[in-house]
């Protein structure tokens, strides 16, 4: 008996093991990019004569804070290390109330960042620190953020999420519609570059919600065209005084 009551005991004293995490924490390779100074970004934003943010905040049960700790305490990646691009399917009115309504349900639970009306305004929904709810299971190549056990992954802590006004035509669930205007392009590829600047996010790390969904359910943002982006992207770099090989290396850096 007591060759079989020892162990027990040894084991009881020692209390119980922690919970093991049965997955890794997973990173970004550093992208080589530092983040300008709070006056050189200043003097940028000046430069591309942006008019102010419009406020359209999101009420506080559609967005969070980005968690640095895991649920085994383990450090997690939380800050901004991507871009992605949605557009709202709805008109911006309505995706303002629809992120403005309380929605106690974590399915019901939406936001973006900024999004870019048709005239390129650009409504401010959640602050640039907050974690909006713009891709909730969703990965970059293999990488994703896993907080809880049982979560399949997920950008929203390392994610900046913009979205573009969807046209009338496009307010249904067709392959493709008319389009965005060049105001929104302009006030996109602009606010993109800011970002870029602000965090060191090269533009490799730039890309959509369809690209990043793991839902296979996400298309958006449908018959966006990078080649009209990339040209009022560079203007912006060059209204700037950036280097746009700094941002846009042509490497993928996952």
């Amino acid at each position: 008996m007591p060759l079989v009551l020892a162990p027990l005991l040894l084991l009881s004293a020692c209390g119980p093991r922690p919970p093991q995490a049965p997955f890794p924490v997973q990173t970004l390779a550093d992208a080589g990019l530092r983040p300008l100074s709070a006056e050189a970004l200043q003097a940028c934003a000046t430069r591309l004569g942006l008019p102010a943010e419009l406020p359209r905040p999101a009420d506080r049960t559609n967005y969070g804070e980005r968690q640095r700790l895991d649920a085994f305490g383990r450090e997690v990646p939380h800050t901004p290390q991507l871009i992605v691009l949605h557009e709202t399917v709805i008109s911006a009115p309505d995706t303002v109330r629809l992120f403005a309504t309380p929605h106690p349900r974590d399915d019901d639970q939406a936001s973006y960042h900024l999004l870019v009306d048709r005239l390129g305004n650009r409504l401010r929904i959640v602050p640039d620190a907050g974690r909006a709810f713009g891709a909730g299971m969703a990965a970059f190549g293999d990488f994703t953020v896993r907080i809880r056990p049982q979560s399949v992954g997920s950008l929203n802590n390392v994610a900046l999420h913009l979205s573009l006004e969807t046209p009338p035509d496009g307010r249904g669930d067709d392959d493709a519609h008319s389009g965005y205007t060049e105001a929104q392009y302009k006030a996109a590829a602009a606010q993109v570059l800011l970002w870029q600047a602000a965090h060191g996010i090269p533009m490799t790390r730039v890309t959509t919600h369809q690209a990043v969904d793991r839902s296979r359910s996400r298309r958006d943002p449908r018959s966006f065209r990078w080649d009209r982006f990339e040209a009022a992207w560079r203007q912006a770099v060059q209204a700037c005084g950036l280097p746009a090989q700094a941002y846009d290396r042509g490497r993928a850096t996952i």
